[in-house]
């Protein structure tokens, strides 16, 4: 009676399995598969499946608390800059435990170097260009100065974790061992039958919470443990009652986690689903004994179903995964392939360099998000990337290298003109230096641009100087001009007059009279340059005038800038309207901007015009392309302006940019 029962058990004192009975991966008996074809295919599937789990397990033996790792998002490191990168790493070796952020940390380092080697490579490169020795190039980065602090101390943090784990592993598998043992000798025991058991309970129990082991020792370990609770469970045939209800709790326990792993086929995070999975397997293994011959085989199968759908799920996933990598990588060579074609053709001015250094950026970005690609093809389309970019430099740098020495040239032409208007701003030989100054604001309009970095200092100082000149030249000029003191006065006189007008009921008549008035001061000639104050004192009558009118805002600034022009033209100072034109097109780049925010943020709002807040943005829109379109008609008749040919222009660069700008 006692063998036939023995049979019933998962193996018997020896270890040895009995008959056609094996235990499959999950530590459960299950019957030996036929020759079948579909039989061998399901339980290989079956097989690689369980498989998978156990090397999980395996691995997370060692530490309990290494799943946290796959609850951190692992983010598209490839996509980052460097400065997101040293972030993010910041970020997990602050604020997540250090066994946890293994693999994360391994993708940012990969991703760091390769950036930090290609912008190295790069700057050598130009260093070289710029006529440097390379055996004297040397390069420091903030970003990776800080990228190595972080790193350093993820480092050290990671190997004090280590030291102190591999101690707590040893005793941890101290403590299990003891446990085998005194398992071992529970069958040797002679006392009560049910004290036996109970302690039996408690040993399993300590097991359950023992803590991790080595992960060399961990399928040992858990195999001999397993292999002497079998032995207990043969012991306790002498008692039917005890057995038969561990039995039935561990066969409830078995249903639970077989309903739960049943469940995971609903659940649409595939990758959360199989770490769910392990971890009932690990407890079914771990902390679950063995069921009854009569329930055995199909509460594992059953198991074993929910296993192999779960797992036919993950294949599909990362198949998906792979199909998804190659298109990835097709993007990619396109993308080389862009890069290879811009670096192939030659432009031959700043402006159309500028363009394609642009492009250029635009497609490294689309090359950084575009995705992974298959791991084999990883380093042969980066080097592909840095090839096609660096090609892409090197004739980049060639021509702003020829740029650089033409532009020095004329730098030395410029700081002689400077030198020479310097000289000349003070002299009062009218006759002779007016001439002189004239043809040096020509010869420094024949010349072409400088380097950036002293182009507005010198202009500023080249045009100071004759402007310092023609102001002298202007007033020494007013001095001897009677008319235009006789102007002076009439506009006194013509100021006292205006004071006293008052509006009529009659709009369309009192805008005449405003016109009249601003035609008969014009009339009445230039005044002195120092003088020019009386027009601002007029033109704040103008404004009152026309505010009480109410008249259309773009109307009432053109009629008033029409005296504006009048004056620049009387003033026949090409300096004067080329700064004017400047503050206008400057006004007009700001209010384009403003718009093109305001229409931006108007995207991120919901569309109902009922909104307050898009019903002010519109508003604010509008003002500014009102606005817009007053400053454009200012521009529109400032470039009507036709200068006399002994213009005492101190910018003949100006036209150059009005042609380009216009």
């Amino acid at each position: 009676m006692l063998d036939e029962e023995k049979k019933d058990n998962l193996q018997n004192a020896d270890g040895q399995i009995e008959e056609t009975v094996e235990i499959n991966n999950a530590g459960e008996q299950e019957e030996k598969v036929s020759d079948d074809n579909g039989q061998v295919e399901d339980q290989n599937t079956e097989d690689e499946a369980i498989d998978e789990i156990e090397k999980s397990n395996a691995e997370d033996a060692e530490d309990e608390e290494n799943q946290q790792r796959h609850s951190i998002p692992m983010l598209d490191y490839h996509a980052l800059t460097m400065e997101k990168l040293v972030d993010e790493l910041e970020k997990l070796v602050n604020h997540h435990k250090i066994q946890a952020i293994k693999n994360h940390v391994d993708g940012i380092k990969y991703e760091f170097e390769l950036k930090y080697q290609e912008q190295l490579e790069q700057k050598k490169e130009d260093f070289i260009n710029d006529g440097g020795n390379e055996i004297d190039f040397s390069y420091t980065s903030p970003i990776k100065k800080k990228y190595d602090e972080i790193y350093g101390a993820y480092r050290s943090k990671r190997n004090a974790y280590y030291k102190n784990l591999e101690q707590t592993l040893k005793g941890n598998l101290e403590k299990r061992l003891q446990l085998i043992e005194e398992l071992k000798g529970l069958i040797n025991v002679d006392e009560n039958i049910n004290d036996t058991f109970k302690r039996f309970k408690e040993i399993q129990d300590i097991w359950r919470h023992a803590g991790p082991v080595p992960r060399v020792s961990y399928n040992d370990v858990w195999r001999t443990y397993h292999h002497h609770v079998e032995r207990f469970y043969d012991f306790l045939d002498l008692n039917r009652d005890l057995r038969d209800l561990d039995f039935k709790h561990n066969l409830d326990e078995k249903e639970k986690l077989v309903e739960k792993a049943e469940s995971l086929k609903d659940e649409k995070d595939v990758v959360k689903a199989f770490r769910e999975l392990q971890m009932l397997h690990k407890i079914w293994k771990e902390d679950i004994g063995p069921v009854d011959r009569e329930h055995r085989e199909d509460i594992w199968n059953r198991f074993s179903e929910a296993t192999k759908e779960i797992h036919k799920r993950r294949q599909e996933y990362y198949k998906k995964l792979d199909e998804l990598s190659e298109q990835n990588l097709e993007k990619k060579r396109n993308i080389i392939a862009g890069i290879h074609e811009t670096a192939s053709q030659s432009f031959k001015s700043h402006s159309e360099w500028q363009k394609k250094i642009k492009e250029i950026e635009a497609l490294r970005e689309s090359f950084f998000n575009a995705g992974k690609v298959p791991q084999k093809n990883n380093e042969e389309t980066w080097s592909a990337f840095k090839e096609a970019v660096r090609r892409f430099n090197r004739n980049k740098n060639a021509f702003y290298k020829s740029l650089k020495k033409e532009q020095h040239v004329n730098l030395e032409k410029k700081l002689k003109l400077v030198e020479t208007a310097q000289s000349l701003q003070d002299s009062e030989d009218w006759t002779e230096t007016t001439p002189v100054m004239k043809k040096i604001q020509a010869e420094w309009k024949k010349i072409g641009h400088v380097p950036r970095k002293y182009s507005d200092k010198i202009w500023d100082e080249f045009k100071a100087a004759c402007n310092k000149y023609f102001d002298r030249y202007h007033a020494h000029q007013n001095k001897a001009n009677k008319v235009e003191f006789d102007a002076l006065d009439k506009k006194k006189t013509f100021l006292d007059k205006l004071k006293t007008f008052e509006l009529s009921d009659d709009s369309d008549k009192d805008l005449n009279a405003i016109k009249e008035f601003i035609g008969e001061w014009n009339a009445i000639g230039k005044v002195p340059f120092n003088k020019r104050g009386v027009e601002a004192k007029f033109f704040k009558i103008i404004d009152a005038l026309f505010r009480k009118l109410n008249i259309d805002k773009q109307e009432a600034e053109l009629i008033k800038y029409g005296n504006k022009i009048d004056q620049l033209e009387q003033a026949n100072d090409e300096n004067l309207i080329y700064d004017e034109k400047r503050f206008i097109r400057r006004k007009i780049d700001e209010l384009k901007a403003e718009i093109r925010q305001l229409e931006n943020n108007l995207a991120f709002f919901n569309t109902d015009k009922k909104n307050p807040i898009v019903k002010d943005v519109v508003d604010n829109i509008d003002k500014h392309k009102e606005s817009l379109d007053i400053w454009k008609a200012k521009l529109k008749e400032i470039r009507s302006i036709n200068l006399d040919d002994d213009s005492n222009s101190s910018n003949p660069e100006a036209s150059e940019e009005d042609s380009d700008k216009e």
